[in-house]
């Protein structure tokens, strides 16, 4: 069997050492992402009421459990791998909450009504 090297141990301490620490900076932000749940809100906003609140019934399967209204009709969310939030009116557009997920459609409507948006 070969003699370990010391530059043979110290590259393989330094592989660990990086996996360990990249393993330890991912792990917690994708397995707090679906197992803590938004705040409620109902605020208005640029003049608009939006909503957000934890889903029932058959909204429950959007969103990760959580439904985002603007004026009263509902906003389509969907929870990243990441944490962050997106909605099918700024889909590119990720953002760190639902709250800002419905500032983010007002601003995108521009004063246009949010249509209902029936999904299959």
């Amino acid at each position: 069997m070969p003699e370990l090297s010391r530059r043979s141990a110290l590259t393989a301490a330094a592989v660990l050492a990086t996996s360990a620490g990249t393993l330890s900076a991912v792990a917690p932000a994708s397995a707090a992402g679906h197992h803590d749940s938004p705040a409620t809100f109902d605020e208005v906003y640029k003049g608009r009421r939006i909503q957000g609140r934890p889903a029932t019934g058959h909204h429950a399967h959007h969103g990760a459990g959580y439904a985002v209204f603007v004026d009263g009709v509902e906003l389509h969310v969907m929870r990243n791998a990441d944490g962050s939030w997106i909605s099918v009116v700024s889909h590119y557009d990720p953002v760190a909450t639902p709250r800002a997920a419905a500032r983010a459609a007002v601003d995108e409507l521009q004063g246009a009504p949010l249509l209902p948006f029936t999904a299959n």
